[in-house]
């Protein structure tokens, strides 16, 4: 069959999503392409595109598709009969089938079968190699048998196919594995609206038998705490307190980035509950947008609204009292603080109160159990706006005085002055407040909901270009 007759039937049959695929990896071109040979050796032939003859797949290509083949068939014939299937002997076949993939490239296959999660490592080693259809295949067997181990490394390792993530994340919340549902949010992208909404819902009014595996999302928060006072104590308690004065810059950065990380998480996980530790992972993500976020807003009850109000309360409140605090994304590279990258920064808390106030303005207005809420949240953002006021002010002065600088260096021929580096260092913090203030701007608890948006995007859009 010749390239462009399988590129022909490959469309024709687009279409075509169940049943077993004769292609279903990624195949490796590079062979193939150095076998062609053109059809036509008249040289008088002036056609810019000619035939080629040779197509055929590599080896190893053809023996992994047969490798999956035949799982394929002899998994969906188990899954047939799921009574008569235990999870014993699925584990079996899977990590069969891995150990042959990995065999047929050639992989170092250095995992112990004895070892705790071995199939689960298998998958992370040569799951990439799995078909379509076998991983769909995999993935159902792995939620009827309760193979949580082999489903986290699928979702963990990005094997799970997009057509299946509504399905993954109705299957887990219907058995309550707030773990794995985690692990969606910050593995899975470009999850539907309607997926996003569950989990919102699902966490807000946690059902009883879902506390169980909460649990292990507050044991990874308390060990990168643990993490985090480790690496304090390593450091010179003395530098930490005057990291200004330390002369080499590379030791200054560092020793700044772990005390602003290790601040930016006592914030986040002090005073917060299990279940709002995993609602920070759906606030601070990038995956969601304002009509996303503003869907799933509006399709909460009350008791739902007041729960997210009171958690978007707490993060005020943390912003006020601690000001300097601020994003670290990159103490996840530098210091192994993975939780710094899902930590809400005031501008994602500021466009969920945003969302919740436009959404649901006349609930919040006639009924009085949300005005102590409000009331509360309007006398942290009245002194929030006082400061960003201020800072205001000393974010003019500053840009002034740096524009003076960089002119006086051109004449001079000088280096920036130490003044002027601090400045640069602490450009966020009035940037911070500006987002505080364009709550106080709307009126809590009165606010005009469509005026708070386009003041929020006018804000933001600044502070992104400067």
């Amino acid at each position: 069959m010749s390239l462009l007759e399988v590129i022909t039937k490959a469309l024709a049959e687009k279409n075509h999503t169940e049943g077993d695929l004769k292609y279903p990896i990624v195949l490796n071109p590079d062979p193939a392409l150095l076998e062609l040979k053109p059809q036509d050796q008249d040289t008088k032939n002036d056609l810019p595109v000619k035939g080629a003859n040779g197509w055929n797949f590599s080896k190893i290509d053809t023996e992994i598709i047969e490798l999956g083949q035949s799982f394929f068939k002899k998994l969906k014939r188990k899954l047939k009969n799921p009574t008569a299937f235990n999870q014993d002997e699925f584990l079996k076949n899977l990590g069969s089938y891995l150990v042959n993939i990995a065999g047929k490239l050639g992989i170092a296959n250095n995992i112990i079968e004895s070892d705790k999660g071995y199939v689960g490592k298998l998958v992370g080693k040569s799951g990439l190699f799995m078909g379509r259809d076998v991983k769909g295949l995999v993935l159902e067997a792995c939620i009827l048998l309760e193979c949580w181990e082999v489903l986290e490394s699928l979702i963990v390792n990005r094997l799970v196919e997009h057509p299946h993530f509504s399905s993954l994340i109705s299957n887990l919340i219907e058995k309550n594995r707030s773990d794995l549902i985690v692990l969606c949010m910050k593995h899975l992208s470009d999850l539907q609206a309607s997926d996003v909404m569950s989990i919102l819902k699902y966490f807000l009014s946690l059902p009883i038998n879902g506390h169980t595996n909460i649990l292990n999302v507050r044991k990874e928060w308390e060990s990168q705490a643990l993490l985090a006072i480790q690496q304090l104590k390593e450091c010179d308690g003395q530098a930490l307190l005057a990291i200004e004065k330390v002369k080499d810059k590379i030791l200054r950065k560092r020793l700044t980035l772990i005390r602003d990380a290790s601040l930016l998480l006592m914030i986040a996980y002090d005073g917060f509950s299990v279940t709002e530790l995993c609602l920070h992972y759906l606030i601070s993500s990038r995956n969601y947008d304002e009509v996303i976020l503003a869907a799933c807003f509006s399709s909460l009850n009350g008791s739902e609204i007041m729960c997210l109000v009171r958690y978007l309360g707490k993060w005020l409140k943390k912003y006020e009292k601690f000001p300097y605090v601020s994003p670290c994304p990159e103490a996840s590279s530098v210091l192994g603080l993975t939780v710094c990258e899902w930590i809400p920064r005031v501008e994602d808390i500021v466009i969920c109160l945003g969302l919740v106030l436009d959404e649901h303005f006349s609930t919040l207005v006639l009924h009085p159990e949300f005005h102590e809420e409000l009331k509360s949240i309007n006398e942290t953002v009245s002194s929030l706006a006082a400061e960003a006021r201020f800072c205001a002010m000393l974010s003019n002065l500053t840009h002034a005085l740096r524009g003076n600088a960089k002119d006086a260096n051109l004449d001079t021929g000088t280096e920036a002055t130490e003044f002027e580096d601090k400045v640069r260092r602490r450009k966020y913090y009035p940037l911070h407040a500006y987002g505080i203030l364009v709550i106080c701007i709307s009126g809590v608890p009165k606010p005009v909901p469509s005026v708070f948006n386009m003041q929020c995007h006018s804000i933001w859009k600044r502070n992104k270009d400067e």
